[in-house]
């Protein structure tokens, strides 16, 4: 079964261990995603983040760091795995027998609020952003916690309705991971292409702030788009901590749930590997088969699940890319 994995920090994850000293790289490495892992899993394509935290310094500095690794990782394994640009890219990879890599940005602080920036990200290779992280930025807010109350209803900026329109102007995919609910919503009314939540849940199934309600998803699907199911313990169980093992009977929870009110064709993968704390039930990249067996033994079709794993996103790929 084909995997296409909307959400990865691994090279984010290369470039600390660089900085502290260990030489560590995309072709084999003790992290959850590396390229011999990917064949194993048998990957199509990964989607890896340029993530970064605007704590930890200046974020377009960090983020155009990240960007220089990737490319010169990916060039360093280019009989295995090619850069995407375009939906054609991933076909001619197909055709070499390679895989696929697809850069985007966690973060869109990195581009402070200049779209000058953004059309400069875009020149560079990048095809889908999250407007923010977990803080407010020059675009808009995600769901905050503001004097111990959780705060749902501060969305885009004005500078974020801007990107968002020249997003989808460029062909760069608009992800709402990370964004408040309001930003949801003000992305749904100003915007006619799909877009994504490349790494977020069911907040009905676990009720995180960064899950997405019922609504949402139903919206979604009507719009085309697809929500990536992450695999962080935290947002998979009410209960869980860090220190709780991610579990494939909380994913396909979610998995039946999403199915229920937004449809099959809403619902792919966003692990989140190399940016998520707990352990998880799927280890590593080269384990992912065992949550497409898990899915068949819990009812779904091979069909259904070949939705799932890749061609949902392959679809919303060929529309926008």
């Amino acid at each position: 079964m084909k995997v296409i994995d909307m959400h990865c920090d691994t090279m984010k994850a290369i470039l600390d261990n660089r900085d502290i000293g260990k030489n560590i790289n995309l072709k084999n490495n003790n992290l959850t995603v590396d390229i011999e892992k990917m064949k194993q899993g048998d990957y199509m394509l990964q989607v890896f983040a340029a993530y970064t935290d605007i704590k930890e310094g200046d974020s377009l500095v960090n983020a155009l760091r990240t960007i220089d690794l990737f490319h010169n990782e990916i060039e360093a394994n280019k009989d295995d795995i090619g850069i995407v640009l375009t939906y054609n890219d991933i076909l001619k990879n197909i055709e070499q027998n390679k895989m696929s890599a697809l850069l985007s940005i966690e973060e869109g602080a990195c581009c402070k609020g200049n779209i000058q920036l953004l059309r400069n990200f875009y020149r560079l290779g990048v095809r889908m952003m999250t407007l923010t992280w977990n803080y407010e930025n020059e675009l808009g807010f995600p769901n905050e916690i503001i004097d111990n109350k959780l705060v749902l209803d501060r969305g885009l900026k004005k500078s974020g309705f801007e990107f968002i329109e020249e997003m989808e102007n460029l062909g760069i995919i608009i992800d709402v991971s990370h964004l408040s609910d309001a930003g949801f919503y003000d992305i749904l009314k100003n915007t006619k292409k799909p877009f994504v939540a490349s790494h977020s849940n069911a907040r009905s199934i676990c009720g995180h702030r960064r899950n997405m309600t019922d609504d949402m998803i139903k919206k979604l699907a009507h719009r085309g788009g697809v929500m990536g199911l992450n695999f962080y313990s935290c947002f998979l169980n009410n209960n869980a901590t860090d220190d709780d093992m991610s579990k494939m009977d909380d994913m396909i929870n979610h998995i039946k749930h999403i199915k229920n009110i937004g449809g099959i064709e809403v619902i792919g993968l966003g692990s989140d590997f190399d940016g998520i704390d707990c352990k998880v039930e799927i280890e590593n990249a080269s384990k992912m088969q065992i949550l497409a067996e898990k899915m068949k033994k819990e009812g779904f079709t091979e069909k259904e699940v070949e939705h799932i794993f890749y061609k949902n996103i392959l679809n919303l790929f060929k529309e926008i890319l």
